[in-house]
């Protein structure tokens, strides 16, 4: 999760043999935010039922076979770039692209490291 800028604000680890979806319900309660962007991957009810429940609006493209739609922002959705830009700078270093940490641990510390050294450029 990132601010407005593309500052690393929350960074959770979920396994990589599931879903997107998994790791989306808890990091959604203790949130203050006004929009979230997310890409369609998320564009599950009830995380859009969540992401209204706290008066947030949803900014997710909409997947081509949901049966209801809902009105959508495009212009709001550009916004995600950030959030892209911020995964693709993560990745230019090394350690973190190879995944080169053996315990999960010493990875999120290692993202979180390479977060600030992001942010002091």
């Amino acid at each position: 999760m990132t601010d407005a800028l593309g500052n690393l604000l929350r960074f959770t680890l979920i396994p990589g043999q599931h879903y997107d979806t998994v790791g989306v319900a808890p990091r959604l309660q203790p949130t203050d935010f006004r929009r979230l962007p997310a890409d369609r991957a998320l564009d599950v009810h009830w995380i859009v039922y969540a992401i209204r429940a706290q008066g947030a609006c949803v900014v997710i493209p909409q997947r081509s076979n949901r049966l209801d739609r809902r009105p959508f922002v495009g212009a709001l959705f550009k916004a995600c770039h950030l959030i892209e830009n911020f995964f693709c700078r993560r990745k230019a270093l090394k350690r973190i692209a190879m995944r080169s940490d053996r315990a999960d641990r010493s990875f999120a510390a290692m993202n979180h490291l390479a977060a600030a050294i992001i942010n002091s450029r």
